[in-house]
């Protein structure tokens, strides 16, 4: 054999595996992207049997537990509406009470968190992450499309107890946050297969701790689909410490632009 002719087998058969691994690199790529947006879909599909699809009110009552007593509620009055251009909700808490509490205000607009007193006329920022009672954080009361804070990838599909101690068959989510000021850095999350209901989800820190785990529960007709009306938040270190939100007086709703403005929550009146 020649040199050119060598020179010419050579390249050849350099082409032919070049040219395998980018066929094999393109088989890959579809199947990946594909599974993110199917563990998108499921999240976003969870999202939508959370919350619903226009503007509503709803009342949020918090009971904090320490080994089965009662130590603490609020009541809180939501007004939500999806932003048109981000599809992420803004909402607007009333505190109902305890009556110290009475008339407090907390906005959700965008990534930002304030919180209104009316006795000082003075509205502060604050974090989502901070507990508002017990385990229950300010960005757990604000409604919240997970679909948009998170990055989600699917980890297959397991058999689960719910938190009525009923067998499901969930897919597996984990969730990464899209942007650092989202409430939580990471969540795992089981979302059932045959309804996309929201089953369980973990909620951790940016060093790996486990902050909480939630059960949804208690799934009824709400403004036109099953929804979860209560949710069961225990402690990551103390199972103990357990916070209930339950859901109540669901109903459509005008949520104005004015009341999502900073600067209208001296004004505020829900009526």
């Amino acid at each position: 054999m020649s040199k050119n002719t060598h020179h010419v087998a050579v390249v050849t058969t350099l082409m032919r595996i070049v040219g395998a691994a980018v066929l094999a690199l393109g088989a890959l790529l579809p199947a990946h992207a594909n599974a993110d947006t199917e563990a998108q879909a499921i999240l976003a599909a969870s999202d939508a049997v959370r919350n619903p699809s226009r503007s509503f009110a709803v009342t949020v009552n918090l009971i904090e537990y320490r080994s089965a007593k009662q130590t603490d509620n609020n009541t809180l009055s939501v007004y939500s509406k999806a932003d048109g251009s981000s599809g992420q909700y803004r909402s607007l808490i009333r505190f109902a009470a305890p009556v110290r509490d009475v008339n407090k205000l907390m906005l959700k607009s965008g990534n930002d968190l304030w919180f209104f007193d009316p006795a000082s006329q003075a509205s502060i920022r604050l974090s989502p992450q901070q507990r508002l009672l017990g385990q229950a954080s300010n960005g757990d009361v604000v409604t919240v499309n997970l679909a948009q804070d998170y990055r989600a990838e699917l980890k297959g599909e397991e058999d689960l107890v719910d938190g009525e101690r009923v067998m499901r068959r969930c897919h597996k989510l984990h969730l990464a946050a899209a942007s650092p000021d989202v409430t939580y850095h990471r969540v795992e999350m089981w979302v059932d297969t045959s309804s996309s209901r929201p089953v369980k989800a973990r909620f951790f820190a940016e060093s790996g701790h486990l902050l909480k785990t939630a059960y949804y529960r208690k799934f009824q007709a709400q403004l036109g689909r099953e929804r979860p009306t209560e949710v069961v938040i225990i402690d990551g270190l103390d199972p103990a410490w357990v916070t209930v939100m339950r859901y109540s007086d669901y109903a459509w709703r005008d949520v104005p632009d004015a009341w999502l403005q900073r600067d209208y929550l001296p004004r505020f009146n829900p009526e």
